[in-house]
């Protein structure tokens, strides 16, 4: 088993597990069994998943949870474009590989040096991901829905710790933190004022606008969410 192979099944298990509380959030939230798995085979990017059903256990319609969850979907167009450079997958692979490219998969193949390594972490880690983390949602969804009302486990403020959760480790710099206080400000300034849902386009729109304006690096926001394996040779 080579280096990139058991780093690719490492973080799929690791990710696929946590889409456990990603199912039981799901069913909270209102959705059924179907829709909840439908995400998972569809959408599949945890941010944006934990975000759709953040939007709707607060009261948002389904458009606006649409519009979150899309809004925080853009950064895996341009691990896309990265993975087309670097494995340039033709056919068939072009498609599934469009849809396996996510932070995991990334980080796994930009982590090794030999390009063999790296199509070898990019397929593992992606499809390792994908299949456990549809396996776990359903696993999840029938947890929550064995749980009966969500508020009296506190199960209807989950989501947005859950997604807290994701958030948290990605405030490294200065900038970061200060555009995340000044959404999160915008953010509740704008919830009696606005339909559920809107408050956090409004923080969106915010940072966007921030971004595009701001001194930060054009890919600052961008990194894969886990840091990219390094090996010794790498240090010398």
């Amino acid at each position: 088993m080579t280096p990139a192979t058991k780093i690719g099944l490492s973080i799929a298990v690791a990710t696929g597990l946590y889409a456990i509380s990603y199912g039981a959030l799901g069913v909270a939230a209102g959705l059924s069994l179907w829709q909840v798995m439908a995400l998972s085979l569809l959408m599949f990017t945890g941010g944006s998943q934990f975000a759709f059903i953040g939007v709707l256990s607060g009261g948002g319609t389904p458009g606006a949870a649409f519009g979150a969850a899309t809004l925080l979907g853009v950064r895996n167009a341009v691990y896309g474009m990265q993975i087309k450079a670097m494995l340039k997958p033709r056919g068939w692979k072009k498609l599934v590989a469009a849809q396996v490219t996510i932070d995991e998969s990334t980080a796994t193949a930009a982590g090794q040096q030999d390009p063999k390594e790296q199509e070898r972490g990019f397929w593992v880690a992606g499809i390792g991901v994908y299949v456990l983390w549809n396996i776990f949602t359903v696993v999840g969804a029938l947890l929550g829905d064995a749980l009966g009302d969500p508020k009296a486990w506190g199960l209807d403020g989950a989501a947005v710790a859950a997604f807290l959760g994701l958030l948290w480790p990605r405030l490294k710099g200065g900038e970061s933190i200060a555009i995340a206080s000044v959404c999160a400000l915008a953010t509740v300034l704008a919830i009696p004022l606005v339909p559920p849902g809107v408050p956090i386009l409004v923080a969106a729109l915010i940072a966007g606008v921030w971004g595009y304006f701001g001194k930060g690096p054009a890919t600052e926001g961008l990194e894969p969410d886990i840091e990219p394996h390094t090996s010794r040779e790498d240090h010398s």
